[in-house]
């Protein structure tokens, strides 16, 4: 049965940004809390798909000033996030989907206001809700929560694609079907985590599959 709506996450999904957002933060994490570099960017891409600092929780909980290091990463990243724009990728995945009658939702865990005017920049791509973070209102329940109530959709007609583990995770708490878009984590890495996952290498492969 094809979903009623493709939920995207954004990062290392519908935007090429997670190399660049883990150089940034294995910088912030090896500086303030003395992690070697190359561990640090494991431990942030292991814990990509949360917002930076609950994923300072994870990686040092003891550490000091975590607000202070997630400012300066929030702060950093800003430069590299607005040099990037849709791919034409993205821009058939989305518009074919739309074609289909299928709803397409952005769901990510940037900040509400970033990714609301990161989106505007190309009114091609027909988004029908774009969900970002904001206080007490996060991608995984919170997202899927608020998609149920505003399109009356049950979970099971959903469909969530995203590029890190912890998406993977969130959607199977959730009852949500899950799609793994490959490239911040290679196949077997999903597979290990999720066997049988469905995964794609590009989002208009999406148009094959569903």
């Amino acid at each position: 049965m094809a979903p009623q709506a493709v939920i995207f996450d954004f990062d290392g999904t519908l935007v090429d940004t997670m190399s660049g957002f883990a150089d940034i933060a294995a910088d912030v994490i090896h500086r303030r809390f003395g992690l070697a570099l190359d561990r640090a960017r494991d431990e942030y891409l292991a814990t990509s798909g949360l917002p930076f600092r609950q994923q300072l929780d994870l990686i040092v909980p003891d550490g000091p000033d975590l607000d202070a290091a997630a400012n300066e990463f929030e702060q950093a990243k800003l430069d590299g996030f607005f040099a990037e724009t849709f791919s034409d990728d993205v821009r058939t995945a989305v518009n074919g989907l739309s074609d289909r009658r299928i709803l397409t939702i952005v769901s990510s865990n940037n900040f509400q206001h970033l990714v609301d005017a990161f989106v505007a920049r190309d009114p091609d791509i027909r988004f029908d809700l774009v969900l970002g973070a904001r206080d007490n209102f996060f991608k995984g329940r919170d997202h899927f929560d608020h998609i149920e109530r505003t399109f009356g959709l049950a979970r099971e007609r959903m469909l969530f694609v995203g590029d890190s583990l912890k998406d993977g995770e969130r959607a199977m708490e959730c009852g949500v079907p899950f799609v793994a878009r490959l490239g911040t984590f290679g196949r077997q890495d999903f597979e290990r985590r999720f066997p049988g996952v469905r995964a794609v290498d590009t989002l208009s492969q999406l148009l094959d599959i569903l």
